[in-house]
């Protein structure tokens, strides 16, 4: 397959789509508002998870030996402790090198978006194929919006006395913050072409039109089958997916060439800047977007985001 360019849309409506370590949306120097390319990997690795095909690059879990006290914890696990989860434990005097390049290739996540592996004496660097860029929000009139929360049980505090002598009598408080409305936009490239090398080493390192497929799918649905408290209200809303017609073809940042409506009633996305950036050079295109929450502006192939069907 040839390389593929794209967009990927979330909406987030009274929802925190990335948090910073304030807990707030994450916003470069001058206030604008993004999400990493992590915020949208994790979803797609979940979703993968969920689906039972290996995933290296995720939180697990584990419980510590007792203490002498007879306590454990529940800590995450070390990288090669996910890997031996996966696969057989690491061996530094027998396990080949080609045999853990072999097994980073077998893992969904690894075969889309690389690897940095150093454990047990294996120091492996995989550029993925795929590469996200940052997702800003194209939202002209988003507010962040702080909720107390108040907890049902009181404060842990309350069995000390305060300044006083008398006991604390308040619940503990809590704060919710999100967005209410935002619309993050992120470019991506795919690069069939970034493990050659290593194909020359293991024949499963090669990104397929399968791969490209597996990716496509958790890139239409991911955020939206993820619900959490904070990511309730968080969807794919937009999608965009340039396959290029030869190899040699080489697009900047596709996001950028979105323009987003931020004052029409319902939402809407003028493709016409894009369509005149790519101009014959793509074997094909197909836009998604919900249907029922947005307009799109544009020539090319269209698709409801939810049923796949063309509009």
């Amino acid at each position: 397959m040839n390389r593929v360019y794209g967009v990927i849309g979330i909406k987030a409506k009274m929802a925190n789509w990335n948090a910073d370590f304030t807990g707030r949306p994450k916003s470069i120097t001058d206030g604008t508002i993004f999400g990493s390319d992590k915020a949208l990997k994790y979803p797609m690795k979940k979703m993968w998870l969920n689906e039972d095909k290996k995933v290296l690059f995720i939180k697990s879990w584990k419980e510590t030996v007792p203490n002498k006290d007879g306590q454990t914890a529940i800590i995450p696990n070390q990288l090669g402790e996910r890997y031996t989860s996966l696969f057989e434990a690491i061996d530094k005097k027998t396990t080949k090198t080609k045999d853990v390049l072999k097994n980073l290739f077998d893992c969904t996540d690894v075969k889309n978006f690389g690897a940095t592996f150093a454990e047990e004496g294996q120091n492996i660097s995989i550029t993925g194929a795929v590469q996200f860029g940052q997702g800003f929000n194209k939202f002209e009139h988003t507010e962040i919006e702080v909720q107390d929360i108040l907890s049902p049980f009181a404060d842990s505090k309350a069995s000390e006395k305060n300044k006083d002598g008398k006991e604390a009598q308040q619940s503990t408080l809590g704060t919710k913050i999100t967005v209410d409305e935002a619309h993050y936009f992120y470019g991506f490239s795919i690069n069939p072409n970034s493990y050659n090398e290593y194909a020359k080493i293991t024949e499963n390192a090669n990104y397929t039109k399968e791969d490209y497929k597996e990716f496509k799918k958790v890139a239409l649905v991911s955020a939206t089958a993820y619900s959490t408290n904070s990511k309730f209200g968080c969807e794919n809303e937009f999608a965009l997916f340039v396959e290029c017609k030869d190899d040699n073809t080489y697009l900047p940042d596709l996001s950028d060439y979105v323009v987003f409506d931020s004052d029409s009633e319902k939402r809407s996305i003028d493709l016409s800047e894009l369509e005149a950036l790519i101009g014959d050079k793509y074997e094909s295109v197909e836009v998604y977007y919900n249907p029922f929450k947005l307009d799109v502006i544009t020539t090319l192939d269209r698709f409801n985001i939810f049923t796949g069907e063309k509009m």
